[in-house]
């Protein structure tokens, strides 16, 4: 068993080269899963995938492949994935912005891990002072959802094998597709599900992958840092499955002046004091929150 035929087919040159279908994406990711791929040919594999551009189909096979290895995991209602990272983007509001939806009643389960942050972005230090309790395991997971609608579960609880390969990126000097097969990878198979971005190509690749994948009801947004975090200052267009069909939706700025997320004068200890006094924050968390609850299905308007 060898990744060789799938370098093959990605690197062969101009005109010949192609990009993975979906059953040999998942194919690819199942031997790279496995332990048995070598080392060198995994990063030759993830950094032509880089190169080339990946497609739906790749995504969405890489991800099957991913699922097929999970842990079972409690029944949510809201996927809340959390893979950017920090150096550009301020405090990360979206955690209150989950914490919001969850006090609303709907179970919430942010995973993640997010590499090279600032200390003034950093996502795990922010969770207590935001009153969300990090899961030490599946069965935790499953404790913290019953008692408080919500909780962070950090990757390498669940599939610390994903966390070795995001990790290559230590290794290779760039990011691979793996952070989008993470935030695509809904590992408790929710019905409803958010993603942020980064780059905006990736708004209709992660929609397109995820009606592949049989998403039912998804809220993509470029948003800070590539989370699920809207700037209020800014318009901002939603990249929608609804009842697994697509769709987009413009919200219009909610505040009148342009103001950057990273501008925002507080530090990680204003999450302990509660809802901040701030217009902006409180508009960035309001804001997320009102572009999550879109996500579901008895919100969608008329």
């Amino acid at each position: 068993m060898t990744l060789a035929p799938f370098i093959h087919a990605m690197g062969r040159g101009p005109g010949r080269a192609r990009s993975l279908t979906g059953p040999e994406a998942e194919d690819a990711m199942r031997l790279i899963l496995s332990g048995q791929a070598d080392p060198h040919a995994i990063g030759a594999l993830l950094m032509l995938m880089r190169y080339r551009g990946e497609t739906p189909d790749e995504i969405a096979g890489f991800t099957r492949a991913a699922r097929a290895t999970l842990p079972c995991l409690p029944q949510v209602d809201l996927d809340w994935p959390s893979y950017a990272a920090g150096r550009t983007r301020g405090l990360p509001w979206f955690l209150l912005a989950a914490k919001q939806i969850a006090a609303e009643g709907r179970r919430v389960l942010i995973h993640g891990w997010n590499s090279h942050q600032s200390d003034g972005a950093d996502v795990r230090s922010a969770l207590a002072l935001a009153g969300i309790a990090r899961a030490q395991g599946v069965d935790d997971a499953a404790r913290l959802l019953d008692r408080n609608n919500i909780a962070y579960l950090p990757i390498e609880a669940f599939a610390p094998h994903l966390l070795e390969l995001l990790r290559l990126r230590e290794a290779l000097g760039l990011r691979s597709c793996i952070n989008t097969v993470c935030r695509m990878l809904n590992p408790a198979l929710a019905p409803v599900a958010v993603q942020g971005v980064f780059h905006p190509p990736y708004l209709a690749l992660q929609q397109d992958a995820s009606r592949s994948l049989g998403q039912p009801h998804l809220c993509i947004l470029k948003g800070g840092g590539g989370e699920f975090e809207r700037n209020p200052s800014k318009p901002v267009t939603l990249w929608r499955l609804m009842d697994g069909h697509p769709c987009e939706t413009l919200l219009p700025p909610l505040m009148p002046a342009a103001q950057r997320l990273s501008d925002v004068a507080l530090t990680l200890a204003d999450f302990a004091k509660g809802a901040p006094q701030d217009p902006f924050v409180r508009a960035i968390i309001d804001g997320t929150a009102q572009a999550a609850q879109l996500a579901f299905p008895q919100t969608i308007p008329a």
